[in-house]
């Protein structure tokens, strides 16, 4: 039986971490809960369930990890999207020069699009409402 409750943060490396906190912070509107002070942004994804809310940090790729091939360090991540929101999201993204991809996911009924950071990291969004 597990007792996990939740994601409580996805660590991903950045190579310009002002770029990447522009991405989540000014353009998911993910809110930046660290101190200016630590070298890692963490933002804040959601509540969580536990006490402990969800969370991406963005942590600046040493040299050793530069001078490795990029890509492969994740598969991608998935972001949830309230029904209303997804369509604000998806020109929210094509205003500021991505080009959103259509998806299927192969569980859940409902509408999602990739987009890749400004690392390469895939981000998915998924709602659950049918498409429309």
């Amino acid at each position: 039986m597990s007792h996990v409750v939740g994601i409580s943060e996805i660590v991903l490396w950045t190579a310009d971490q002002q770029q990447s906190v522009a991405f989540y912070r000014d353009l998911l509107g993910m809110r930046v809960i660290s101190p200016p002070e630590l070298p890692n942004v963490f933002l804040q994804v959601g509540e969580g369930n536990a006490g402990i809310p969800q969370m991406i940090v963005l942590v600046p790729k040493p040299d050793a990890i530069k001078a490795q091939p990029a890509g492969y360090q994740l598969h991608h991540l998935a972001l949830e999207l309230p029904a209303e929101q997804f369509d604000a999201q998806h020109a929210a993204l094509v205003a500021a020069g991505y080009q959103p991809r259509d998806g299927k996911h192969p569980v859940l009924a409902g509408r999602t699009m990739y987009v890749d950071d400004p690392d390469g990291n895939e981000v998915e969004f998924i709602c659950r409402a049918a498409a429309a």
